[in-house]
């Protein structure tokens, strides 16, 4: 049996601290609201101490990774401190963006917004790096009846395409796993969307990581019991709740789930 992942996720932004530019690790509320957190590199190595399964970086400001030396050399600093798995992603463009982060450390790559300019992308990439590398992160929104509907650049925009059918195409073109996060609760930890990632969960052969909304351990249970999620992903719970990884996965397996406690 496939043991469910307890995953912190590092949302970056740049800051010029001083005179100079520098990554650091923020979280937010609803995508908005951001709040300072600290050192990137040295919340990772905590997280590992801790016994995460695998982290999830992703540059907010989404700058071209291409050209952008200070996410590439954050991504070579945490691959080369913290062993465990990473996912990378913000501001990838190219199937030579994932040649760059991969070669930096990345094991899986996460994009967004270029799904939306370039959806055959992720076609290439999962045939020049398998599946299992390409992981579409997809946000969406809920109306007043419970419908679902994908949004785009942080939720400022309502592409009006259903979730169940998006999520649909983008495993046919290739992805390998799906990151799913409900922008109107992200940051708030009122409580996962499981409803709706049960619905997407149940219906496809890929893994399904479910974020946005967790505010106590009892979340990510759901997530996985209810939700049928693969793994839980959180920024905020694990920055400032009382609880780290470590207590959250003794709750989780306290609850009859199936996860890795050995370190």
């Amino acid at each position: 049996m496939l043991k469910k992942r307890l995953i912190p996720k590092l949302l970056i932004k740049y800051k010029f601290l001083g005179n100079k530019k520098r990554p650091v690790l923020v979280t937010t509320r609803g995508f908005r609201d951001e709040i300072f957190v600290g050192d990137p590199l040295s919340q990772a190595k905590i997280y590992e101490a801790q016994f995460a399964d695998e982290l999830i970086i992703l540059n907010i400001d989404s700058h071209p990774i291409a050209t952008d030396d200070l996410m590439l050399r954050l991504v070579q600093r945490i691959a080369d401190e913290v062993f465990m798995p990473l996912t990378i992603g913000g501001g990838v463009r190219t199937v030579e963006d994932f040649q760059r982060l991969v070669e930096g450390g990345a094991d899986k790559v996460c994009i967004n917004t270029i799904m939306f300019e370039n959806p055959q992308l992720i076609s290439k990439a999962a045939h020049r790096y398998g599946s299992q590398c390409v992981v579409a992160s997809i946000d969406f929104k809920t109306d007043m009846l419970g419908n679902a509907y994908v949004v785009r650049d942080r939720g400022k925009i309502c592409t009006n395409l259903n979730l169940i059918d998006f999520v649909q195409r983008v495993v046919e073109l290739g992805a390998g796993e799906i990151l799913l996060t409900d922008v109107d609760r992200d940051g708030y930890g009122n409580g996962l969307n499981f409803d709706i990632c049960r619905v997407i969960a149940s219906s496809l052969t890929v893994p399904v990581i479910l974020s946005g909304g967790c505010g106590l351990a009892q979340h990510f249970v759901e997530g996985f019991q209810r939700g049928l999620a693969e793994g839980v992903a959180s920024g905020t719970f694990f920055c400032f709740r009382d609880q780290n990884p470590m207590q959250t996965r003794s709750h989780i397996y306290n609850a009859g789930i199936a996860i890795r406690l050995e370190t």
